[in-house]
């Protein structure tokens, strides 16, 4: 089986206190901007949605109004909260974790941590760890975040590396540490910004 990560640098208190805003301005211009993803992602999910799951905007609905939630299909809300990110954010470049298998993101992270890279772990974003106020899913997707000052941290973990330790590395895990970097870096250059990950 094939999994999928979906980055964004955003402002994560920003996009938590969309949670429960009951802000209409900002689900009509989800709607507006997303008409065709939302329209794609129902087709999607039309099995679990003709079952009584609510549509993607009906959930993104229902997270900016702060329920009421069908706690059942959990997955909807995660990804509603991924549509909120998307729309506050800006998507980053996963190509090394577009479509990957198997322990790929453990090899990652153990690469990282043998380079002394600590602050952050892509595992973390594997995690059913939504902000509390939603429904958990009960699988996918996964949601994790890094905050301002773990992607500081880790950015000064990366530039205190040598040359030599870098070349140890297998060169595709190489690159995929050097994606993150580029992602923490992103970040680094807005001030306030973090990053936010969904795993699927």
């Amino acid at each position: 089986m094939s999994y999928c990560l979906s980055v964004y640098v955003v402002e994560l208190d920003t996009v938590r206190a969309a949670i429960g805003s009951r802000d209409d301005r900002l689900g009509r211009m989800i709607a507006d901007r997303f008409k065709a993803q939302l329209a794609h992602d129902d087709d999607w999910f039309a099995d679990e949605i003709a079952h009584g799951a609510p549509s993607r905007y009906d959930a993104v609905r229902a997270v900016i109004d702060g329920g009421p939630f069908v706690p059942s299909y959990g997955f909807q809300y995660g990804y509603a909260y991924q549509t909120i990110c998307q729309f506050y954010g800006r998507f980053l470049d996963n190509r090394y974790f577009g479509t990957f298998r198997g322990r790929w993101l453990e090899h990652v992270d153990d690469a990282m941590a043998a380079l002394g890279i600590k602050a952050i772990s892509v595992q973390e974003f594997m995690y059913l760890a939504l902000p509390s106020a939603l429904p958990q899913p009960d699988e996918l997707p996964g949601y994790g975040e890094w905050s301002p000052e773990r992607c500081a941290e880790a950015l000064v973990q990366w530039e205190s590396t040598t040359p030599d330790q870098r070349g140890g590395i297998d060169h595709e895990l190489l690159a995929a540490i050097e994606s993150c970097m580029a992602w923490v870096r992103e970040a680094q250059a807005r001030p306030g910004r973090g990053i936010a990950g969904f795993f699927y």
